[in-house]
């Protein structure tokens, strides 16, 4: 259903605003340099701390900029289960093809809290999910047992999952416990590379944000089996996954987009602020090393 490399797109800001003319160029350059599917309003895309209206409007400005040209898998993501279902009800109406949606963050709820939270979602939309498991930022895990009875109750409804849990094992653990059709996406760009091998198919990437080419060419190479060229590409990327998260996320990446396009900035909302030094000279090199500057 998915597969590639499918960038988490950043939400733009100008004077504390979303700039929609900037994101629509930034759906087209991707676009126009491989990418396979787009995310809008992940964690990538500030989506909390957007208002439901400001998430609504990048969800519906990035289906039209898209316009079919590849799909959408709108952020939905809430950690109250009706919030998730109206932003899952608005991208439907909207034309995404998906949504990802994170484990429930802050509440703590259970493996059987989860299966009654994507339950409901399953049950109560017509939009496929993508589940997103993310522990290190929500604290709660989407252990593989939960994830293989989810698949299993809802084969047409939870079709993949993006996991970001940092466990390869966990590849194979869904592959052997629901099967090859089962959309395995990884969540972390440094274990890419390895995660195709264990039968993944693609990254919801924060490094195609800024080298959207180079993650295409790198996850082409994983496609054809050409481990020599994925290997090189995954070599010229590899500092620029890590500086990306040298500070708070997405700051290293925004203060990326502006060495690359003048026509970002590096605005965020609050909490977050814009990267340190430190992180500037790391993203500075890895851009140096990949070629992109």
């Amino acid at each position: 259903m998915f597969s590639g490399s499918i960038p988490a797109l950043v939400t733009p800001f100008r004077d504390g605003v979303f700039d929609e003319k900037a994101f629509r160029r930034l759906v087209d350059w991707q676009i126009e340099n491989g990418s396979k599917a787009l995310v809008p309003c992940g964690t990538t895309g500030e989506a909390s701390t957007l208002s439901n209206a400001e998430h609504h409007r990048v969800i519906e400005v990035c289906v039209e900029q898209a316009a079919g040209r590849v799909p959408v898998i709108a952020g939905c993501g809430s950690n109250d289960t009706m919030n998730a279902l109206l932003h899952m009800t608005f991208s439907r109406k909207s034309g995404a093809a998906a949504a990802l949606c994170v484990a429930p963050y802050y509440n703590r709820p259970s493996q059987a809290g989860l299966i009654a939270h994507f339950s409901y979602l399953a049950e109560h939309n017509e939009l496929p999910i993508i589940l997103y498991n993310v522990p290190g930022r929500t604290v709660t895990d989407i252990l593989p047992e939960t994830v293989c009875e989810l698949a299993k109750r809802y084969p047409d409804k939870i079709v993949g999952i993006k996991d970001a849990s940092g466990d390869l094992s966990r590849v194979t653990d869904h592959r052997m416990g629901i099967g090859k059709h089962f959309c395995q996406l990884s969540g972390d760009d440094e274990l890419a590379l390895p995660a195709n091998a264990a039968g993944a198919v693609g990254c919801i990437s924060v490094t195609a944000n800024v080298a959207p080419k180079l993650c295409a060419e790198f996850q082409q190479a994983c496609a054809d089996n050409d481990i020599a060229k994925a290997r090189e590409l995954n070599d010229r990327l590899y500092p620029l996954h890590y500086a990306m998260f040298e500070d708070a996320s997405p700051g290293p990446l925004k203060y990326a987009l502006t060495r690359v396009h003048d026509w970002l900035t590096e605005d965020m909302r609050l909490p977050l602020v814009p990267c340190s030094e430190a992180a500037r000279k790391a993203v500075d090199a890895a851009l140096a090393h990949a070629g992109l500057v």
